[in-house]
């Protein structure tokens, strides 16, 4: 049991010193930054515009149907990547007898994006007037 702990011991030096290096940071830049308020440096940042009015607008429909279209197709590249990384892997990957299904199966899932995408196109949803 004691030799199980002996072999964390380097992580939990690793791990003191890292949580000492991120308190000496902090309470440093804490007291080291200079401070100067003043009424624009005390106002709320809005993108780099002066903020001015209610903040509680309505906004386009399309910035979230631009949204769900960026998951979208951020989920695709998260099934991709994997799958292009093992499918042709020497040791590890997709068995050979099943690479011609799995690559069959990934076909149909990127046909069934791009119709999704023709539909998005169809629909306006990257028309912005």
């Amino acid at each position: 049991m004691d030799h199980e702990l002996q072999s964390f011991l380097p992580i939990f030096i690793y791990l003191v010193l890292i949580l000492g290096f991120v308190a000496t940071v902090l309470i440093a830049s804490h007291w080291i930054a200079p401070r100067k308020p003043t009424v624009v440096k005390d106002m709320p940042y809005e993108s780099g515009m002066d903020p001015i009015g209610d903040a509680r607008q309505h906004y386009d429909i399309r910035f979230y149907l631009v949204a769900i279209l960026f998951l979208v197709f951020d989920m695709e590249l998260l099934f991709l990547y994997p799958w292009t990384v093992s499918a042709y892997a020497d040791q590890g990957g997709v068995p050979t007898g099943l690479r011609n299904p799995v690559f069959i199966i990934m076909l149909v899932f990127l046909a069934t994006l791009g119709i999704a995408y023709v539909y998005a196109w169809k629909k306006g949803v990257f028309e912005w007037r």
